[in-house]
């Protein structure tokens, strides 16, 4: 019963819902570009990525000085489904991934540097 319980719990906030979205559509994703797409501060960002990793659903590995975040292997197959079925029309989620394009675009280094200026990625 816990396993459920924690993932319902994860995905009942719609800022890690939205992560999980994201992550469904892209292989990985760094902390920095998570940031970018929830107008979030990192430390929230960071809370809320431990939580998700608390309930199994996303893992995160290093490389540097940069936190990539995936989804678990193995990701419960019903509930991508349910997720991708439900959020499929989400004017929200359609906003992300375009937001995620453009931060995609962008060197990390340079996204980092310029949130800490508070400036946006220029293309």
């Amino acid at each position: 019963m816990e396993t459920p319980l924690h993932i319902a719990k994860a995905l009942a906030d719609g800022s890690r819902m939205r992560v999980v979205a994201a992550l469904l559509r892209h292989d990985q994703l760094c902390v920095c570009q998570i940031v970018e797409m929830l107008h979030l501060a990192t430390a929230t960002v960071s809370r809320h990525m431990s939580i998700l990793q608390n309930a199994r659903l996303v893992q995160n590995r290093k490389e540097g000085r940069w936190v990539y975040y995936r989804l678990a292997e193995p990701f419960p197959e019903p509930l991508r489904r349910w997720l991708l079925d439900s959020l499929a029309n989400s004017p929200e989620i359609e906003t992300d991934q375009a937001v995620l394009k453009k931060v995609l675009s962008c060197d990390p280094e340079d996204l980092c540097r310029r949130q800490k200026d508070r400036k946006e990625c220029n293309d």
